[in-house]
């Protein structure tokens, strides 16, 4: 399929690049995230009009993600689990519950979509977890898993 990016997308082009991507990909994620359109030449006179809209827009988003990243980048947030004998939790500890953790210390917006779990975080110990805001907007937080003491 044959698109044209609205926005910068990491390892896959800028603001008015024609990119081709797995049907799927397009449909289900870039089009319907309004994140790009269907290229034809209508589609690609429109961009070229609004370029500098975009880039703007891009721009502000940007900043905005740059402001979390100051806020999150190099903290380390902590979770106290059960766990067995041997450290590996009884389940693993999801994007999902990593983003409330942060919106409740930092007040900081984070969408699990935005995390990258290089691994599971299934057993004890301090993990570093990439945080990807935007194209070219990055954070690395640690996750410390601690044992809950049982009584």
């Amino acid at each position: 399929m044959e698109i044209i990016l609205l926005e910068n997308i990491l390892n896959l082009g800028n603001i008015g690049d024609k990119v081709v991507v797995k049907n799927g990909y397009g449909r289900n994620f870039l089009l319907k995230q309004g994140k790009a359109l269907r290229f034809n030449k209508e589609n690609l006179e429109l961009v070229k009009r609004k370029k500098d809209e975009l880039n703007k827009k891009n721009i502000e988003t940007k900043n905005k993600f740059k402001e979390i990243a100051i806020l999150v980048n190099k903290k380390t947030f902590t979770f106290n689990k059960e766990s067995k004998e041997n450290g590996e939790l009884y389940g693993s500890i999801k994007p999902k519950e990593i983003t409330n953790l942060i919106k409740e210390k930092t007040n900081a917006d984070v969408t699990p979509s935005q995390i990258i779990l290089k691994d599971e975080l299934n057993r004890i110990g301090v993990f570093q977890v990439d945080i990807n805001f935007h194209s070219e907007v990055k954070a690395q937080i640690s996750i410390k898993i601690d044992k809950i003491q049982s009584k």
